[in-house]
Parts: C-alpha cells; structure tokens; sequence
C-alpha cells in the first residue's frame, strides 16, 4: 500500500524556499472554501487545478454534481491525469448500483445508523426555520416513529426491506383502522414480530423448571430477567407501546404530519431511477472503493435531478463521510477528496463536526459557492450567522476570486487583516516668506480593501485565461510574513498543447 507524506508539495504558492511557500497534501486535508461570483473561474481557474492536483497525487474521491457538463468535467480531468479507470459514474443507465440499507446494515448494522442516515437527509431537505420547542417536538416525534418502524421490520422480517418499510408507515394503527380485522402491513409485521418473541420466550422458560419461573413471577423479577436474557423482548415491548399507546394517541393532524414527513421521504426513494441506483440491488460499489483510488462520481445534477437527486446525493455524501471516518488511517492514509461545486446544495447538519476531525481522517474537502448568502440561506434560522462561521473555520484554505458581493467581499478583507503604512503629508506655506514641511504617520487599514475583488481578473480570451484570486492559509506567513497571497490560475492548465 502507498503511503502518502502530508509535506509533500502540491501546488508552489511563492518563489520562497520554505515550507510556507508551498501548498501540501497536509493543507489540503485541511480544507478548502472557493468562493467567486457568476463567470468569476473559480471552478475553471483554482477548482480545476486543485482537481488536477489531486488525482496526479493519486487521491480517491466523491464528486457530487449540481449543473449536467460536471461529468464531462471530471472525464477531462482523469483522462489527462491517466486516472480515467478509477472514475465510477453513478447514473441511469450504469450498472453501478449502491443499497445504503444493505451497506448500513452489515456486520449487523444498529437502527441508529439507518435512522441516522434518513432523518439527516429529510431533515437537510426541510425549509430552515428559527427552531424552537415545536421544532425539537417534530424532530423527536419523527425520530421516534423512524426507529419503531425500522426495528419493527428487522425484528418480523430479519433483515431490511424499503418498500416494506414504507408499507409499515403507509398503514400504521389509527383509532378508526386500529380494531378493523383486514389485514394490514402494519399488521402483518407487527403479528410476525410478536410471535418470533413469543418463541423466543417460550424456549427460554422451557429451559428453566416450573419452579424457577413461579418464583421471577412471584419477587416480580421475571420482565427484568426476560429482558436481560432476550433483548428482542424488550425492543417488542417498546414498538408495542409506541405504536399502541403514543403514537395511536396522538390527534390525527399530529400523526398525518409526522406520518407523511417520513413517507414522503420513502416515497421518492422508491421511484426509479433512484430506486434502482440506491435501493433495489447489491452493491456494485461502495465509499470504501474511494480508499483504493477510485473516484465516484454521482451524475444526477440538480439542476435536472431537483430535489431527489439532491437528497440522494446528501445521504450518500453522509455515508461517506462516516466512511471515510472509519478507516484505519495508520493502514491506508490515502487522502481522499470530497468535491462540491454550488456546495450549498449538499450541506446537513453534522457537516461542521465531520470537517472539524478531516484533517485526522485525511479528507480533503472543497467546497465551492458563490458567496456567504448562499450558505446563509441553507443554514437558515436565528443562528444562521453563527453556524456559517463555525463552518468555515473548520476550512483553513479560503480562496477569494472576482466577487459582487458586498458581505463575501467585506467578509475576505476582514479575513486577511489589516496592516500599518506610513503615510507622508507635505505642508506648504507662503505667508511672509515661502516655507514647506513633511508630515509621517503611521496608518491601519485594510491589506485588501473589499473593493479590490471585484476588480480580479476572470479568464477567457480578454485575459489569456488567467484567473486571479487572493489565497488565505491558515498557519504559517506564506510571503513577506503575511497569511494571504495573490495568485493566478490558468484555465488551460494541463491542456495546453
């Protein structure tokens, strides 16, 4: 197995001989935020040599794609790095099939896991309010009906099934269904659960005397002692009173919306293509093929895809990054990259912690938006402000292109600092007899004023292809003693004849 030295040098940032001047495998696991407006070349300027970079240092990878040319993007990319055998392009139409319920289940998979996996996705879904106690009774109430419904289904059926999980939720117990006799998924389930516990019971107390199970009865230790020895007893006895007693208790338009929040979910899951790509067969492929090289890319932009295939896209990037966060880093430290141009899209909620132990977990994350609005307005609510910064601070290399953006800009001069100059001031006089004097003082103020981004050149033929962006690094001065430095990109990088 390659190893991979976090010093070694992928881009050179200045002509100083030292380790500051160079950009590293170390920084890049770091994390990187672009950030440029509209035709600004943040992704064919410093997005596509950063790419490049990665796939010749031989890092795997996830790609995840918002606008329908990325595919053909990423092809160009790994055919002129040699990497175009390793790149897996899940789409219709291919034969590279993932099941996350398979995947999340094996070597007996808890129902944590799973429910983990689907309430971020529908919860990265929903529209960002302010929160608030009716928010945190929602989320509880769905998290609670998730896990029931799922440890139901494993406990009747064995394994794990999405459209019987969402048959369960279609029929679930109402006061008006509750003591009809049709027989229901629900229902069926539920009989088949009870009577796999039931068992289960019966051969323990057959393997006790009839003595020894009067006498649990009669000091009332017989449930505790079932329950320590049968733990599927105690997993029945708690669906049983919570579709039973909680959930069938609820008022109708309580239990409608928390019935829907989910099914609707599973709904769109089960529709092809999606159905097929992620649901239906065995997996052809999984995160664990980015540890070896291999470069997934999912291929059901959002701009065609809409919302399916920006949810599928959040719950494999979720899977992923648990992935990824697994691996034994001292037996494989292959860096792997997590790629998201309009990264805003692809954001949920443990993104900042899972970027705040990158670094440890050699994941080289890339993000790239517009601007600060953009993610703003994904990480809606009162606390906006705050989460947004959280998050970029678990990023250290921030690159600023052309920008139209007064808080993006204001946000970049803020970041690099300020600095002191000596201004000089001439005084002159002509009253009586002529005189003159020069004033020096000394001055703060901006290193980059926010008015210069806008003025940073963004590629095409009107500038050769030459991309400018400031570039912010954590840690070390790069130059001069300073944390930032003006750089260019070529958008022909590597293609040049």
């Amino acid at each position: 197995m390659k190893q991979f030295d976090l010093t070694t040098s992928l881009i050179e940032l200045s002509g100083e001989a030292s380790e500051a001047s160079h950009w590293t495998i170390g920084n890049a696991v770091e994390g990187v935020q672009i950030f440029g407006g509209i035709g600004s070349g943040k992704s064919s300027g410093s997005g596509r040599m950063i790419a490049l970079k990665y796939l010749q240092a031989g890092f795997g990878g996830l790609v995840l794609t918002v606008k329908p040319d990325e595919k053909e993007t990423w092809e160009e990319y790994c055919e002129l790095t040699g990497r175009s055998g390793d790149l897996i392009i899940v789409e219709p139409g291919r034969k590279n099939l993932f099941n996350f319920i398979d995947y999340e289940s094996q070597d007996g998979g808890l129902t944590e896991n799973i429910v983990q996996v689907l309430k971020t996705v529908i919860r990265a879904s929903e529209d960002k309010e302010s929160g608030g106690a009716d928010s945190q009774f929602w989320e509880m109430a769905l998290d609670m009906l998730i896990f029931n419904v799922i440890d139901l289904c494993k406990l009747a059926y064995g394994d794990l099934s999405l459209q019987r999980i969402f048959d369960i939720v279609q029929t679930l117990p109402t006061p008006e269904t509750a003591q009809l006799e049709k027989p229901t998924a629900f229902k069926i389930a539920f009989a088949a659960a009870s009577h796999k516990v039931s068992q289960a019971i019966e051969t323990w107390e057959n393997k006790m005397s009839i003595e020894a199970v009067a006498a649990l009865r009669e000091n009332g230790t017989y449930d505790e002692a079932l329950k320590n020895k049968i733990p599927e007893a105690r997993i029945m006895d708690a669906i049983d009173n919570f579709f039973w007693g909680t959930f069938l208790n609820l008022n109708d338009k309580t239990r409608s919306i928390i019935e829907f929040s989910f099914s609707g979910f599973l709904f769109r899951l089960l529709r092809d293509p999606i159905y097929s790509l992620f649901c239906r067969y065995k997996c052809t492929y999984t995160p664990d093929d980015c540890l070896q090289g291999k470069i997934i890319l999912l291929n059901l932009p959002v701009k065609t895809h809409h919302k399916i295939g920006r949810d599928c896209q959040i719950m494999f990037k979720y899977i992923w990054q648990r992935a990824m966060e697994k691996r034994n880093v001292k037996e494989n430290n292959r860096p792997v990259f997590l790629w998201a141009d309009e990264a805003q899209n692809f954001l949920h909620e443990h993104d900042a912690d899972y970027q705040a132990t990158a670094r440890s977990s050699k994941i080289a994350t890339v993000y790239i938006s517009q601007n600060l609005p953009n993610y703003h307005a994904n990480m809606g609510g009162s606390k906006s402000e705050y989460r947004v910064k959280a998050f970029l601070g678990t990023l250290n290399t921030k690159i600023f292109h052309a920008n139209a953006d007064i808080e993006t800009n204001r946000y970049a001069s803020e970041l690099i600092g300020d600095g002191s100059y000596e201004e000089t001031s001439r005084t002159v006089s002509a009253a009586g007899e002529f005189s003159s004097s020069n004033t020096r003082s000394h001055k703060i103020d901006r290193l980059i004023r926010p008015e210069a981004f806008i003025r940073l050149k963004t590629g095409g033929d009107l500038n050769n292809g030459t991309v400018e962006g400031y570039l912010h690094l954590q840690g070390n001065p790069i130059k001069d003693g300073f944390n930032h430095i003006k750089i260019q990109f070529n958008q022909n990088y590597m293609s040049d004849p």
